[in-house]
């Protein structure tokens, strides 16, 4: 990657309904050489996807929780059956398996309180291998973006 595809990477982030046109302007190229380079980000896999981010506050999703998920150490062994799980609960909008003191992290939202008791009573602690799970209500959301700003000295 050189310096224009970082331009286009930290561009695209910023507004991923920016037209090809404006893009190439943006970033000094033809309009046909940065659909080039996009396409080929995309085809590289740089580009996962492109998505509309919606405040779930505003379609009626105003709980956010974080889940703190700790296996039993007899279960390691089905790790793989229980990210299955978790990618199945429509409730988890993120999911990350980490090192530290516990095993997974899931974001999940609610409609209400009542609503994140009945997936934690009739989903969550259904899943064979959990040994513990502790939740987190979010009360403010300080920082949520998903950008990462590339500049040009960066290697790649």
């Amino acid at each position: 990657m050189d310096r224009i595809d970082k331009q286009i990477l930290n561009i695209l982030q910023e507004n991923g309904r920016i037209t090809n046109a404006q893009l190439s302007r943006m970033v000094g190229i033809s309009a046909p050489a940065t659909l080039e380079r996009v396409k080929r980000l995309e085809t590289a896999g740089v580009i996962s996807h492109f998505m509309a981010v919606v405040d779930p506050e505003k379609v009626g999703f105003p709980i956010m929780v974080i889940v703190s998920i700790t296996l039993s150490l007899s279960k390691l062994s089905s790790v793989s059956l229980i990210k299955e799980k978790f990618s199945e609960l429509e409730e988890v909008v993120e999911c990350y398996q980490i090192a530290g003191a516990h095993d997974f992290i899931l974001k999940v939202i609610a409609k209400d309180i009542k609503a994140y008791a009945e997936f934690m009573n009739r989903k969550l602690t259904r899943i064979q291998g959990i040994q513990s799970i502790q939740s987190s209500f979010v009360i403010d959301s300080l920082k949520d973006k998903r950008i990462f700003l590339l500049k040009a000295g960066d290697h790649s």
